[in-house]
């Protein structure tokens, strides 16, 4: 739908993302992005790290931001997946712990994806939109600085951004959705909230890997308390390796609060798979409080939320960031065969049952494992044990379950 007029509030990954690829899909459409954050702001200092599935770099790279982010990244080459038996029973049953291994060789890619911080991606993103603001001024156009107040939907058709003046637009994108704690939830039934009364403590950490061959291995360890995951990042300036640490516990029951540097990096080197090596450092840990906040659909007349603000989700899968990116190419292919006003509205439909199996398989996967550590279930965790075992024994579908976390179900 080229004549399209699109507002899209926030210039985060997703926000921009899609910016970005409208634009060069729809060559007629007039285009605004608009988010709080000055122009002039840092973005690229901003550490908090992201994971990317192999789909998102491949989105990426079409944009063509892939090269100024790909020094900053680190390349997922394997995904280890383990659980932490139970004190008596590794102490007497000698049994060998749960794994599931998933690697890009055997599934015929160079990599399942990439780690990089949200600076890293969200700086590069951005200047290629300024870039394209200035190339094209008079139907794009980067409202930096500028918070939208309230978007109210049009009896005629279309949506009035309220951002200190009134502008209409054929419709509007919402990227914008910030972290659980901050965010309202939605209620029943237009959308899905729960309050896992869980902790995501996340840092970085450096390591001195078991085995060197194993650089490039994103670990994920099932721990009585939670979940606890390290990413791989690029080398420190010494070359000591780092990873990303995200170890999720019960807020109720914190065993992580009250500890220091040093007595948090001991538990750390007691709670992963001996596959990981020794950490050897750990930077100060900051703390997020976890749930899930979905909507029931993504659109709701001609606004569209992609993104955090459609979904937010817990990490224990780190799959957030790409399934916004997919939900925000899915929406601009539609446009792209969208024509008229009547076309825009079945191209809506269109995104909102295509994208349907895709989010809510991922939502009720993370959510069946964010809940499951808090279930008093007797045998819970050597069932999720025995998960694994059989995953790590079934080629196919252990290869099925890597596809899927690389581009998401299809």
């Amino acid at each position: 739908m080229d004549t399209l007029s699109l507002a899209v509030v926030g210039a985060g990954p997703v926000g921009l993302a899609l910016a970005l690829h409208a634009a060069r899909a729809l060559p007629a459409a007039r285009i605004a992005v608009f988010d709080t954050r000055p122009a002039d702001q840092d973005v690229g200092r901003d550490p908090r790290t992201l994971a990317l599935s192999l789909g998102s770099v491949q989105e990426l790279e079409r944009l063509g931001v892939w090269d100024a982010i790909a020094p900053q990244a680190a390349a997922i080459r394997a995904v280890h997946v383990s659980q932490q038996q139970p004190a008596l029973l590794a102490a007497f049953a000698k049994l060998p712990q749960p794994e599931l291994l998933l690697s890009a060789h055997e599934c015929g890619v160079t990599q399942l994806g990439a780690v990089a911080s949200y600076g890293a991606i969200v700086a590069p993103l951005q200047a290629a939109w300024l870039a394209a603001v200035a190339a094209e001024p008079q139907r794009l156009s980067a409202r930096f600085g500028t918070p939208v107040a309230a978007l109210k939907a049009l009896d005629e058709g279309g949506v009035e951004v309220d951002a200190g003046i009134a502008d209409r637009h054929d419709l509007a994108v919402v990227a914008e959705g910030g972290v659980f704690a901050g965010q309202a939830r939605k209620p029943f039934p237009q959308g899905v909230s729960a309050d896992y009364r869980q902790t995501a403590w996340v840092g970085q950490v450096t390591l001195l890997p078991a085995d060197p061959l194993d650089a490039g291995t994103a670990y994920e360890r099932f721990t009585p308390h939670g979940p606890a995951a390290l990413l791989p990042l690029p080398p420190a300036d010494d070359g000591a390796a780092r990873a990303a640490l995200v170890w999720c516990v019960d807020a109720a029951d914190d065993p992580v609060r009250e500890l220091n540097d040093a007595q948090r990096l001991a538990v750390l080197n007691s709670v992963f798979h001996p596959r990981v090596g020794r950490l050897s450092a750990i930077t100060p840990l900051k703390d997020f409080a976890l749930g899930l906040n979905a909507e029931r659909t993504l659109v709701e007349g001609r606004t569209v939320r992609i993104g955090n603000a459609a979904q937010t989700l817990h990490p224990v899968a780190g799959q957030g960031l790409n399934l916004g990116l997919r939900d925000a190419h899915a929406l601009v292919a539609a446009l792209q065969a969208a024509h008229g006003p009547t076309g825009l509205d079945a191209a809506l439909r269109k995104v909102e049952w295509q994208r349907a199996p895709d989010r809510w398989a991922l939502i009720a996967t993370t959510d069946f494992l964010a809940r499951s550590f808090t279930w008093p279930l007797p045998g819970l965790a050597s069932a999720r044990g025995l998960g694994l075992a059989a995953l790590q024994t079934l080629g196919p579908l252990r290869r099925a379950v890597a596809k899927q976390m690389m581009f998401g179900w299809r």
